[in-house]
């Protein structure tokens, strides 16, 4: 169990210190590895802000868009600067998949975001190259690996990406899988 030494003592009403049942920082990590588990896991991640938690992901995600270039070039907050996104070369593979990831860059929510994006890819890469991605065959660790690094190297993700690649973009059957993977990408374990 915690020790005491991590429990603080605070001065309470009366003006008497005494031992109370709350733990600062190190007691509170301290207490997780006492219990173990992917819940206790998850709580120290999300409460140290972890690359690996949902803040984490976007807290990097928002670095990588202070620290680029292409912030300064957006007008921040108007249509105009979705605009300009939108305005983006998408002729290639290559260009579709760069404006992808500006795209999740300039809203890096993870809730919505990545499903919303998915499909808009999908629907870029079907009337641009007649193909689209079978979701499918990318794991939930591949693709959110290769999404945590596309800020500063796309080349991972451009590679999982046209591994992938199907003609079979009139099929209903790929566009239900391609909505069920995007849900599966997005779930907390």
């Amino acid at each position: 169990m915690v020790s005491a030494t991590t429990q603080l003592k605070l001065l309470a009403p009366d003006g008497k210190k005494r031992l109370s049942d709350m733990l600062d920082y190190n007691g509170i990590i301290a207490l997780g590895k006492e219990f173990p588990g992917k819940k206790a896991n998850r709580f120290i991640e999300w409460f140290t802000y972890s690359d690996e938690s949902i803040d984490g992901k976007s807290k990097t995600k928002a670095y990588a868009l202070f620290e680029s270039s292409f912030i300064n070039s957006i007008e921040v907050g108007t249509i105009n600067g979705l605009q300009q996104i939108e305005a983006m070369p998408e002729n290639t593979f290559d260009e579709i998949i760069d404006k992808y990831v500006e795209m999740n860059i300039a809203h890096s929510f993870m809730e919505g975001n990545g499903r919303s994006t998915r499909i808009w890819l999908d629907l870029i890469l079907k009337k641009r190259l007649m193909k689209c991605v079978d979701w499918s065959k990318i794991s939930k660790r591949d693709y959110m690996n290769a999404i945590m690094l596309s800020p500063t190297n796309s080349s991972v993700l451009k590679t999982l990406l046209k591994n992938v690649l199907t003609t079979k973009i009139n099929d209903r059957e790929m566009f239900m899988k391609g909505i069920d993977y995007s849900y599966y990408y997005e779930e907390n374990e």
